[in-house]
């Protein structure tokens, strides 16, 4: 191809591209055909299994009856009706290998619906299976009920003849004439051959029924065992579950007893921090990590829980492995939670109390040592006696009066620590009321301006160090220290060994 009138390269360039892209849709084009052929070919093939699916079903209800005929026409007419159900079966079975084949096929050859395609076969065969079994057992069921009524059919025949011969052989009529007599003589001929035949007729029956009777005896030995071995398994069944029923309460008990101890040793250890000595920020960071400690095991609480619902579950109500249940655990693990929160109040109210109104350190760790003291069942709570006892330990004069009798004093006092009256007086509560008394005489920072100036000689506006230690207790003056800024003169020099008592004071009634 030339041509100066267009570009050869760029025209071919394009038919290719078209080409290229026509044999791209043409490809897509029959992969597209495949796919839904492949397609058309599952969807058929379900709707033919779904419709062999429904011929099962509508079969297995009739070889399900429990009809097995009430007497001889019944049963015959029953199993010529399954005569014809056994042989259209029969009739029908290549039909079911044909969807059989060609589901192995679509399984092997398609992608889409395999799982679906080899799940529906196992199930379609499965449903095939019981339905020639159930075919099977039914006619077994009809050939014995056959047997059965054609012995019942036998017997009442022979009955009937029996009968009827009695009354023959029981008449009482003997002939008064010769005539007469040779008359009966034939007719008793005529029934002793009659009896011959009969005889071995009723012999059969009886040989019948020694057989059915043989045969019912067998059958119920049969099921007999059969339900002894099923019964084995559900016995071994019921051992295994028992068996694993423990396994779990054990590893219940197991964690629920190590749980209960941690939640006695940790109570225990919150208990001794009270006692402990070290600054109040020392036990306060202590008292933290504790806490920290008890929200940890939440996890381990959350594992009994679980293992409590799987117990639950398994409707198991009793452990002889422990006392303890899930409900218990919990409500213990809350109350030491509580508790731990409650100290770290406790602790930064003291830490307040010290820092604003200079009560000392000694003062707060008596104030919980008696409170724990008193506090006998360690619930962090003291109810009205209790805490009366606490007070008149700490020096406080409260009248003796006889119970029931008014006590105007002392329902003062729970006014304050307990005004809901709900009888207890909590370890917060406790100690914001000693600390109140602790500092009940200070009313304004007017008052311990004054109190300090009067310390100062002269009303100058700063204390020395040597004023402090005069006229304060040696720890009083070393929190007025450590607390007090420098004084500054007019002229922002730093006067030696002089503290700024007034800005002390008006900070710490901000603070």
């Amino acid at each position: 191809m030339t041509s100066s009138a267009f570009d050869t390269s760029q025209v071919k360039d394009k038919r290719d591209t078209i080409n290229g892209r026509f044999q791209r849709i043409k490809s897509m084009a029959a992969a597209r055909r495949a796919k839904l052929n492949e397609s058309h070919r599952l969807h058929q093939f379900f709707r033919d299994m779904d419709d062999e699916e429904s011929w099962i079903k509508e079969k297995k209800l009739l070889v399900s009856s429990e009809d097995y005929g009430r007497d001889l026409t019944g049963v015959q007419n029953l199993r010529k009706k399954h005569k014809r159900l056994e042989a259209e079966l029969a009739a029908h079975e290549p039909a079911i290998q044909g969807v059989l084949d060609t589901g192995k096929k679509l399984s092997d050859d398609n992608t889409i619906g395999k799982e679906e395609i080899q799940q529906r076969l196992a199930q379609f065969v499965d449903h095939w299976k019981e339905l020639k079994q159930l075919a099977t057992a039914r006619g077994q069921r009809l050939e014995e009920s056959l047997e059965y009524q054609q012995f019942v059919a036998n017997v009442e025949e022979e009955e009937a003849w029996i009968n009827e011969k009695m009354t023959l052989v029981a008449s009482e009529d003997y002939g008064d004439t010769l005539a007469a007599i040779q008359g009966l003589l034939k007719k008793h001929e005529a029934f002793e051959t009659d009896f011959t035949v009969h005889k071995d007729r009723v012999n059969d029956v009886c040989a019948n029924g020694e057989d059915l009777i043989k045969k019912a005896l067998e059958e119920t030995w049969r099921n007999l065992q059969k339900i002894i071995k099923e019964r084995e398994l559900e016995l071994q069944k019921e051992q295994r579950r028992q068996e694993e029923n423990d396994k779990l309460r054990q590893e219940f008990a197991q964690h629920a007893n190590a749980f209960h101890q941690w939640i006695q040793e940790t109570r225990y250890s919150l208990s001794c921090m009270v006692e402990e000595s070290g600054t109040l920020e020392s036990q306060l960071e202590a008292t933290k990590r504790k806490h920290q400690e008890i929200r940890a095991m939440r996890s381990q609480l959350k594992k009994i829980e679980d293992l409590g619902a799987a117990m639950e579950e398994a409707l198991i109500l009793d452990n002889k492995y422990t006392e303890h249940s899930t409900v218990g655990l919990a409500q213990q693990w809350d109350q030491l939670d509580q508790l731990g929160m409650r100290m770290q109040h406790n602790l930064e109210q003291q830490i307040q109390a010290r820092n604003t109104t200079g009560v000392t350190e000694e003062a707060l760790k008596e104030f919980s040592m008696m409170f724990k003291h008193f506090d006998k069942d360690k619930s962090g709570r003291l109810n009205h006696q209790e805490f009366k006892s606490c007070l008149r330990s700490l020096g406080y004069d409260l009248p003796m009066v006889e119970e029931g009798e008014p006590d105007p004093e002392f329902e003062s006092i729970l006014d304050t620590v307990d005004p809901n009256r709900d009888g207890h007086v909590s370890l917060q509560e406790y100690m914001a009321f000693m600390i109140s008394r602790e500092t009940e005489n200070v009313k304004s920072s007017e008052e311990i301006e004054s109190a300090f100036r009067a310390l100062s000689s002269e009303g100058k506006p700063y204390v020395t160090k040597e004023e402090l230690y005069q006229n304060l207790t040696r720890e009083q003056a070393d929190y007025c220290i450590s607390h007090m800024k420098p004084y500054m003169d007019g002229k922002g020099r730093e006067l030696p060994s002089s503290y700024d008592y007034i800005e002390f004071t008006r900070s710490l009634f901000v603070n």
